[in-house]
């Protein structure tokens, strides 16, 4: 027996089999945004986002695949963090990660009591009002504290070791970082005890790095120690070839001075503590809460030094120094 269909029922068995796929569809959940608020620049941090992905993927969450990521970069400054950060909280991120600036973190933190912040950072979280416990982290605020500030008396010491009969060495310090009050004067305590002074440069412009490392050469400074700072961290370049040039003993924080070319560094590993900032986002979106992840401390820091840029400078190494690195660069 033949069964005719009209036209009418035909177009209505057809929008029935279209509308199932398209209602099925809509009912699928959003993919969570996490926001991720850097004061540097893309190219520059590369190695460090692909490092918070790593700790994202830890926890089965893929950019692109089940949580997208909105990125807003600072540009190398500290100053336009506050309004970035108050842009992503107007888009309900699920996440707010602010890596690498104080100020960034206290923007967001001033910005939403609700969504859950995840920091990056070299400050003491509690010293700068992020937390008032770091084992417990109240409201909506947990991370990683790189002890970044804490470090800086021991650079001082190492380059002190490495060139002690320098009358004076000097520190570059990005006048717009918000952790300055923290870690000056922690350095001008450490240079009282050593008994080798420390002259202060200001340096936010290529322009200024150019003027700061001229006044070293110009007062026969002996040396220089460079704080943490984002600003810094993307100029590495234009520093170590600066400070090689004019044969300038330095040391930085970052390792990856030292693989830029640079003598030594004294800091925390920010390849692991971008990981686990990224863990702790993913455990946030799979339902922790910011008070469960207590705020963890830089466990691995490292000395690395550069022997061939140590050639290059004509300098000689302690023995001292080198029996202590943990990575030496031949």
């Amino acid at each position: 027996m033949t069964v005719t269909i009209g036209r009418r029922e035909l177009l209505a068995a057809l929008g029935g089999a279209v509308a199932w796929p398209l209602a099925a569809w809509a009912q699928q959940p959003a993919m969570p945004v996490v926001g991720f608020l850097n004061p540097g620049s893309p190219i520059e941090w590369a190695h460090l986002v692909a490092a918070f992905k790593d700790g994202l993927a830890e926890t089965g969450f893929i950019e692109g695949r089940n949580v997208a990521i909105e990125y807003r970069w600072g540009g190398d400054r500290h100053e336009p963090l506050p309004e970035m950060a108050a842009d992503l909280v107007r888009r309900q991120v699920a996440v707010l990660a602010s890596v690498g600036s104080t100020v960034g973190a206290l923007a967001a933190k001033a910005a939403t009591s609700s969504i859950p912040i995840v920091f990056v950072l070299g400050t003491d979280p509690v010293d700068t009002g992020l937390v008032t416990n770091l084992g417990r982290p109240d409201a909506n605020v947990t991370g990683v504290n790189l002890l970044s500030t804490l470090l800086s008396p021991k650079r001082q010491q190492l380059l002190h070791e490495l060139i002690p009969s320098a009358a004076a060495v000097a520190m570059l310090v990005n006048p717009s970082n918000a952790s300055n009050q923290f870690e000056l004067p922690e350095v001008e305590a450490a240079a009282a005890k050593i008994g080798q002074p420390v002259r202060m440069l200001n340096a936010n412009t290529d322009d200024e790095i150019d003027a700061a490392v001229a006044t070293i050469v110009r007062e026969r400074i002996g040396g220089l120690f460079v704080s943490a700072d984002a600003f810094f961290t993307s100029r590495r370049q234009r520093l170590v070839l600066l400070t090689t040039r004019h044969a300038i003993p330095t040391i930085f924080p970052w390792r990856e001075f030292v693989t830029a070319g640079a003598l030594m560094s004294y800091g925390s590993d920010l390849r692991a503590a971008y990981r686990l900032g990224g863990s702790y986002v993913g455990q946030i979106l799979k339902g922790a809460k910011p008070a469960d992840l207590p705020v963890q401390q830089a466990t691995k820091v490292e000395l690395v030094i550069n022997l061939r840029a140590a050639k290059v400078l004509g300098i000689s190494l302690p023995l001292s120094l080198l029996g202590r690195a943990d990575e030496v660069i031949e």
